[in-house]
């Protein structure tokens, strides 16, 4: 599904806005060994780790929009998750400063056990190190999240997330090793093209929900909506069947 590779493409730019939120975690990582090979098995699996964690919540919230697609509301919530994405871009006020709670006493369990496994300089702490990383607060993860529900299905939910992860890695697992390898103000220019995608995608989510027709961009209200689809599959299936019998008969 062409949906699918967005959530690629949304991880693989927004990774520029990952180096400022998960920048310091990336640049920390107690990469066991001095070799080369030792260093990027240990970077590799800190970055397996967040994606797996991702592909978790991908599921999960995928299968909640799968809820929904049972109910028969699969094309609205694809529109009304397109629309958050959209609107998220348009009225940043909303989207960057309403808060619920206090964020530093939900997650701070979370980051307790990071500065824990910080500790200890081994292969599988780094990828519990991932794993919990997946869990902090990041706007652009919520974004991606958005996009899973609007998958309505477990399954592509899970891919979705999966995919957002393995775009953000070549820019994470790149600062692991080189730092900062791309200046403030080369990263402001890039952080800039963000905004854009977030839109385009959000604007995908809804021409999905809108069911036009449209190849590849907006199918057709029987084919996003299986229930329906199954129906005209059993319809065609018995007027094919009375067709044959008729013809027998003659």
């Amino acid at each position: 599904m062409e949906i699918l590779f967005s959530a690629f493409v949304l991880g693989l730019m927004g990774s520029f806005h990952c180096v400022g939120m998960c920048g310091p975690i990336a640049l920390s990582l107690p990469l066991r060994g001095t070799g080369f090979l030792q260093k990027f098995t240990g970077g590799a699996l800190y970055n397996l780790g967040r994606t797996l964690g991702y592909g978790v919540m991908g599921g999960v919230f995928g299968f909640i929009g799968q809820g929904f697609q049972m109910l028969g509301f699969q094309r609205w919530v694809s529109i009304g998750m397109g629309m958050l994405m959209v609107a998220s871009i348009l009225i940043p006020v909303w989207y960057t400063r309403k808060k619920t709670g206090n964020p530093n006493a939900i997650f701070a369990f979370v980051r307790r056990s990071i500065q824990q496994l910080f500790k200890d300089r081994s292969y599988g702490s780094l990828f519990l190190i991932g794993i919990l990383n997946s869990l902090l607060p990041c706007g652009l993860v919520y974004l991606a999240i958005a996009g899973a529900i609007g998958m309505g299905n477990a399954i592509y939910g899970s891919f979705y997330m999966i995919l957002f992860g393995l775009g953000t890695i070549p820019m994470m697992l790149a600062v692991s090793f080189l730092g900062n390898v791309i200046s403030l103000t080369v990263r402001n220019k890039l952080n800039k093209i963000i905004p854009y995608i977030v839109v385009l995608i959000g604007l995908i989510f809804i021409f999905r929900g809108l069911c036009l027709g449209i190849p590849y961009l907006s199918p057709p209200l029987e084919k996003l909506t299986p229930g329906i689809h199954m129906k005209a599959m059993e319809s065609k299936g018995s007027s094919n069947a009375v067709e044959e019998s008729c013809c027998k008969k003659k």
